[in-house]
């Protein structure tokens, strides 16, 4: 007999066949699951090169790649969830540092990792690139 899975026991986002595109990230939703082995020190990285963001001064589009590391503790950040919370930055006016250091908090606040990583590169504006790196340990 096959054991059914219920990895997705409480999902909202994942297999709806509808994607709703969250305007702010006040209104985006960060979903978890269980940790499928809590026992084990393991790391999960996502990494987009489509974030965009707005400068809070000009209202001009700030291009980006987010990285994000962590280590799960009883919960894991469900992907699609991530996705659309990235995606909600889109008309968001912030700093790279306020940016990066929101993503870092929204995460430990969603998951409760042991530990996380959120590095963003932005693209150059007027010859200069930008680098945030944020970190969490427990």
């Amino acid at each position: 007999m096959k054991k059914k899975c219920i990895h997705n026991k409480g999902l909202t986002i994942l297999g709806k066949g509808r994607t709703a595109y969250p305007a702010d990230p006040a209104k985006a939703v960060l979903e978890t699951f269980d940790n499928p082995s809590p026992g084990k020190r393991y790391s999960v990285e996502f990494d987009t090169e489509e974030f965009t963001a707005l400068c809070p001064v000009t209202g001009q589009p700030d291009f980006g790649r987010i990285n994000i590391r962590y280590v799960p503790g009883r919960k894991c950040i469900e992907s699609k969830s991530l996705k659309l919370y990235l995606f909600s930055f889109r008309n968001y006016r912030g700093f790279a540092e306020k940016i990066i250091n929101r993503i870092l908090d929204d995460i430990v606040k969603a998951s409760g990792p042991r530990e996380a990583k959120v590095t963003g590169f932005f693209r150059a504006r007027g010859g200069i690139t930008i680098k945030v790196e944020a970190d969490y340990k427990m």
